[in-house]
């Protein structure tokens, strides 16, 4: 992977082998990551592929070589993006788009055009939270799709608050004035070509928004560097596995879930043992009195979470999207306990699938969450609910399935992108 800061497009290219395709994403993992196996798939395909945003996000992870154009931007929950903790529902939406979504786009477009410019895709790939991705490429006239890495947004989440709604869309339409075409009309956060939706209706529903669209692909599992020396050897065959985690940008708001889940857990020693997750370090990491290994829960700073999910029999966590696939993708049932954002609409598909049992984040009890916890370890419910989300991701496809939807689009069109030219000339093949 290359880092570099995009410049005017280059003349004398010599004719491309194959298409050409530039993620555009936000700094944020569960959004990155997707991209990473589709990206990786297309490669091997034979096209090339470059990702727009913030390189020491993206990481090593990108296909080896490819480039990574660097966008400027805030990270959640640092500066003016520092979101309080107890900051919930409509508040949090807010706080999200006027805080940190809205100075991300505008931040990044410059990046983003000049990215485009230079690489020149058949396709830009646009995370539905990555809004300059879809807004320049509308403006430089360049077939576009969304990388929708949650559901909410086209499951109706906002349809009950038809203000919010309003006002967003205000918002995005402001947006466009500033960083795209005022003339364009297309929704940013879906494409009018393509929306790729890393889940199935088997966990989403069925779509209300855009439903033409989408294409349920499932998720996108791909194979990333994990935490250098966990120790495997700590787990116990003979008894259950469970994992604890809040993501990586819930993790502030974590402490008092945290220390309830290690209560809940202790409580049932001896019978499983749980992988707590505490990035923060807010538990005291140390063996528990009177004893010198703790064998019963391991805090640790990071996990490597896919082949972790392979060897656990149940998931708690914050109803983060990527983590909920991740575990289902591996039939493994969740208690839930949604946040803010889009964690409660993924919570609560997680319990209609019948996959999981929902509980309340800042009030839920020791006693409650492991009333929860042995639910999905020991009704078969959900573990054979889990194992049905699981079947329909599997057959959607996943990173070849999403690979193939872009060839298609890459296809329809023919397009030249010249060099610092605010608008592009779009043909349509037969």
């Amino acid at each position: 992977m290359s880092d570099r800061s995009a410049g005017g497009a280059r003349e004398g290219d010599e004719p491309r082998a194959g298409r050409r395709f530039l993620f555009v994403v936000p700094p944020l993992t569960g959004h990155i990551n997707p991209t990473l196996g589709v990206g990786a798939e297309l490669a091997a395909r034979g096209h090339q592929v470059a990702w727009a945003g913030t390189p020491e996000a993206i990481g090593r992870s990108a296909v080896d070589g490819a480039t990574v154009f660097r966008c400027a931007g805030p990270s959640l929950g640092e500066g003016g993006a520092a979101r309080p903790a107890d900051v919930r529902g409509p508040g949090a939406l807010k706080f999200l788009w006027e805080r940190f979504l809205v100075p991300l786009a505008e931040a990044m477009a410059p990046g983003v055009r000049a990215a485009v410019e230079e690489f020149r895709p058949d396709v830009v790939v646009a995370d539905q939270q990555a809004v300059a991705g879809g807004l320049v490429a509308e403006q430089l006239g360049v077939r576009w799709a969304t990388s929708a890495t949650t559901s909410a947004e086209f499951t109706g989440a906002l349809d009950g608050m038809p203000r919010v709604g309003a006002w967003l869309e205000g918002l995005l339409e402001e947006l466009r004035v500033r960083v795209g075409d005022p003339a364009g009309t297309a929704d940013p956060r879906f494409s009018p070509h393509l929306v790729l939706a890393f889940t199935t209706e088997e966990l989403a529903g069925r779509p209300v928004r855009a439903a033409e669209r989408i294409r349920f692909v499932g998720p996108s599992i791909a194979a990333r560097p994990g935490a250098p020396g966990f120790p495997w050897d700590w787990l116990d065959p003979a008894r259950p596995a469970v994992l604890v985690t809040l993501g990586t940008v819930s993790a502030d708001a974590g402490a008092r879930f945290l220390a309830v889940c290690r209560e809940a857990v202790r409580a049932r020693a001896g019978r499983l043992q749980t992988v707590l997750v505490d990035p923060a370090g807010a538990l005291d990491t140390r063996p528990w009195p009177g004893t010198s290994v703790d064998q019963d829960v391991l805090v640790v700073r990071e996990v490597p979470q896919l082949p972790l999910l392979a060897r656990v029999a149940a998931v708690v966590c914050h109803a983060g999207h990527n983590t909920v696939c991740e575990a289902l993708w591996h039939g493994v049932p969740l208690v839930v306990a949604p946040i803010r954002d889009d964690q409660p609409v993924v919570a609560g598909q997680v319990v209609a699938a019948g996959a999981g049992v929902r509980v309340r984040f800042g009030r839920v009890t020791a006693a409650g969450l492991g009333e929860a916890l042995d639910a999905v370890l020991y009704e078969p419910g959900h573990r054979a609910a889990a194992e049905r989300v699981k079947a329909s991701f599997r057959a959607a496809g996943g990173a070849a399935a999403a690979a193939g939807h872009l060839e298609r689009l890459a296809a329809r069109a023919i397009r030249t992108v010249p060099a610092r030219t605010p608008r592009t000339t779009l043909l349509e093949e037969g």
